[in-house]
């Protein structure tokens, strides 16, 4: 196994490229941070201006519902028929994703690059017997193992085979750069490792910078500051119609819990709910 395919200018430049990569990593980072918390901000104020509002149409229309249900089920005893319409949900407050938090880069191998020659194929062989011999095997299980691990030894050793017998030590436990003569294979190994996972939260990073210029509430915001750039009062215009809403509602249930359960107003006030917010399917 040549470890000279990873020299020390080679480990540099490769450390200089990942470098770059983390660099670049976290600039999007903070790019989404900063995004994120400009989006959070207009979040707050929506809340703040808007949420005591769609509280209390959420009631009024929780109120109305159970007017309409029992205005539904009187009908229904008096031998009308009559559909109950379906509860109203919940006015949901808009909730803006966060971004998952990264795992950390794995250990890099210690001591930097080691580039020693490698051991001959006979020292390599002494290295896998002491390593393997059954004659050090505590169990009868371990012994078979071992001899079935040294029959392995064996033929790659006659065959010249030092890639097996490279293998055959590492998966014992030896030391790589006893067997290889360096470190350069994991070297190697952890910088792709860490190219890997650097590129894989980027992409993630990508991602939920995408979801969240798609997000309702983004769209939102833009359209908002751009309108009070222009002078105009978006927020207030918001208010005044939840407001009429509210006063809609009111007056509703006014009339909703006066109604007796007679044929003509009643139903006309249950068909009016039902075209607003559809009806169970059956009557019953």
């Amino acid at each position: 196994m040549n470890n000279s395919a990873l020299s020390r200018h080679g480990l540099a430049r490769r450390r200089a490229q990942l470098q770059d990569l983390q660099r670049y990593l976290h600039s999007q980072e903070e790019e989404f941070h900063e995004l994120h918390g400009n989006l959070r901000a207009f979040v707050d104020r929506y809340v703040e201006t808007l949420g005591s509002a769609y509280l209390e149409l959420d009631a009024l229309e929780s109120q109305l519902h159970t007017a309409t249900q029992y205005l539904a089920e009187a009908l229904r005893r008096n031998g009308i028929s009559a559909r109950t319409p379906c509860a109203p949900q919940a006015t949901a407050l808009p909730t803006i994703p966060f971004l998952p938090a990264t795992a950390p880069l794995p250990p890099e191998p210690a001591d930097g690059l080691v580039d020693l020659p490698p051991p001959s194929l006979k020292t390599l062989y002494r290295r896998a017997a002491m390593r393997l011999h059954p004659d050090f095997a505590d169990t009868e299980q371990e012994r078979q193992r071992r001899e079935q691990a040294m029959m392995a030894v064996n033929e790659a050793y006659a065959a010249e085979r030092r890639a097996q017998l490279e293998a055959l030590l590492l998966a014992a436990g030896e030391d790589p750069v006893k067997v290889t003569g360096g470190n350069a294979d994991a070297l190697r190994n952890w910088l792709s490792r860490c190219e890997t996972a650097v590129q894989g939260r980027l992409r993630v990073v990508q991602a939920h910078r995408v979801a969240l210029e798609a997000h309702p509430m983004h769209q939102l915001w833009q359209a908002i500051t751009r309108a009070e750039s222009m002078g105009l009062a978006p927020f207030s215009v918001m208010v005044n119609r939840l407001q009429s809403q509210i006063a809609e509602r009111r007056q509703e249930l006014y009339i909703g819990q006066r109604l007796q359960p007679e044929p003509g107003l009643a139903e006309d006030f249950l068909r009016r709910r039902i075209e607003r917010m559809g009806a169970h399917a059956s009557s019953s």
